[in-house]
């Protein structure tokens, strides 16, 4: 029957060949080894040493600034009247969107059964930590008195009977935040115990070994144990899901309940969501690239993931395009001279710059993923996915700075410049970022092991043997 075919239709066929999710030609044992000796092994190369550096000397730098702000206060930021919320809020709203990606990709994708989730998760929900927990710095740090944060922000009983004031969406950032946060660590590190068990059996320094058998929790593999933990995997996955559209929902109501031009529009919560995935899997490809290329992890790591994130950040970019053309649909058919000056200003305003350079980022650039040949070549992809994520903080900075520095009274208009202590702070937080997820791929499995493991054709025909 093949030899009726042409060799232009083997090609087409072979075109659009759905590719593998892990490459041919691995079994249990090496897929074990492979992403066990990334961990275990004694060399790291060079280059993990070259990235980890710079970001350990920006995260420096962020401790530096961060102690100008605690003896000094927030005067050293350019922060004015009327900006008086500018990087701070700008760098916390695109953390938040940063870590959703990660929740995303494990809890819905598992819900929906989606194998190709498989090799990205792992390192995709360490990267939600650390990025919520660049994001949470902020309101701590933003008052310039984090020792009183706990005092004024978190609900606890006191003999005065004084509580935070509910109606202040502050408050809803605190319990949409930690909620997040906490159940994201414990669905990373419910998928964990097993491959630390796995570390803990083949660690050599005993240092190690005990590490990992701590933490392991005594796993030793049983039917009970798997029971159990697919049970509670199942479970959080399940609780995380809607907690990935609340929590951004809950960012953007600090914008839509304001009555200020530009902040006020009820679109905000599916656009914050749909931008936070997109900024999430940008930040995910501009991730899992160079940790392919730099572990040799092609083979787990394919084409096809690439293809698929690319795929979602192109449909969450319509989205996000959407909405920027609704909000000057918004403002032209309402007929409030308000709404319409803020769109003019935005676009023909001192700031013209920061909103074209986000059409350009944001709405021009991602079109060339509709390109197979695009959205498989990593240097165009990873160079798309930083576009993308300049593109989304030139988001934040458009709706905050540029609706806040021309609100209704034009004799309290101003200008707002950061300051160098501005930039020192946002960069330290990439810094610390960077140095975070570096340790953990070289502490921790980046890829699930036994995840990868149920991949294989023989996970396959054992289980429809059982079934």
């Amino acid at each position: 029957m093949a030899n009726d075919h042409t060799p232009s239709e083997v090609a087409d066929a072979a075109a659009y060949r759905i590719p593998p999710v892990i490459q041919p030609g691995h079994s249990f044992g090496t897929i074990t080894d492979k992403i066990a000796a990334i961990v275990l092994t004694k060399h790291t190369p060079v280059v993990w040493f070259v990235v980890a550096g710079i970001g350990f000397l920006m995260t420096l730098m962020l401790f530096a600034s961060l102690t100008k702000l605690l003896f000094t206060g927030i005067a050293i930021w350019g922060n004015n009247q009327p900006v008086g919320w500018a990087f701070d809020i700008i760098n916390f709203v695109w953390w938040i969107g940063i870590g959703h990606a990660g929740t995303l990709i494990s809890a819905i994708l598992l819900l929906f059964r989606q194998s190709w989730r498989t090799s990205i998760n792992r390192f995709a929900e360490a990267m939600t930590l650390f990025a919520v927990a660049c994001a949470a710095l902020y309101p701590l740090v933003h008052t310039g008195r984090p020792w009183l944060a706990a005092y004024w922000l978190f609900p606890y009983p006191n003999t005065m009977n004084m509580w935070p004031q509910f109606r202040s969406p502050l408050i809803w950032d605190v319990f949409a935040v930690s909620t997040y946060g906490t159940v994201s660590l414990l669905f990373w590190y419910t998928g964990l115990i097993p491959d630390l068990a796995t570390l803990r059996d083949r660690a050599e320094n005993r240092v190690a070994r005990t590490m990992y058998g701590v933490f392991a929790l005594g796993w030793r593999g049983s039917a009970q144990h798997w029971y159990r933990y697919e049970t509670a995997y199942l479970l959080l996955a399940g609780l995380s899901t809607p907690l990935v559209l609340s929590v951004h929902s809950v960012v953007s109501f600090d914008f839509a309940v304001g009555i200020l031009p530009g902040w006020h529009a009820t679109i905000f919560p599916p656009y914050f969501v749909a931008g936070a995935i997109y900024a999430g899997f940008a930040m995910v490809l501009t991730l899992a690239i160079p940790l392919r290329a730099m572990f040799s992890l092609h083979d787990f790591i394919t084409d096809r993931h690439l293809d698929n994130m690319a795929k979602v950040m192109l449909v969450t970019g319509l989205i996000v395009v959407y909405g920027y053309a609704m909000e000057a649909f918004f403002a032209w058919y309402s007929a409030n001279q308000f709404e319409a000056y803020m769109i003019e200003n935005r676009m023909t305003g001192p700031y013209w710059w920061s909103y074209w350079m986000l059409i350009f980022c944001n709405g021009l650039v991602p079109q060339l993923m509709w390109v197979k040949r695009f959205r498989t070549n990593t240097a165009i992809l990873f160079i798309v996915s930083l576009v993308v994520g300049v593109g989304m903080w030139l988001e934040r900075f458009v709706i905050i700075v540029t609706s806040l520095h021309r609100d209704f009274l034009p004799s309290s208009w101003d200008m707002y410049y950061p300051t160098r202590w501005d930039f020192a702070t946002f960069f330290g937080t990439i810094g610390l970022f960077i140095t975070l997820m570096f340790l953990f791929v070289r502490v921790l499995p980046m890829i699930s092991i036994f995840e990868m493991r149920t991949l294989l054709p023989e996970a396959k025909v054992k289980e429809e043997a059982h079934g």
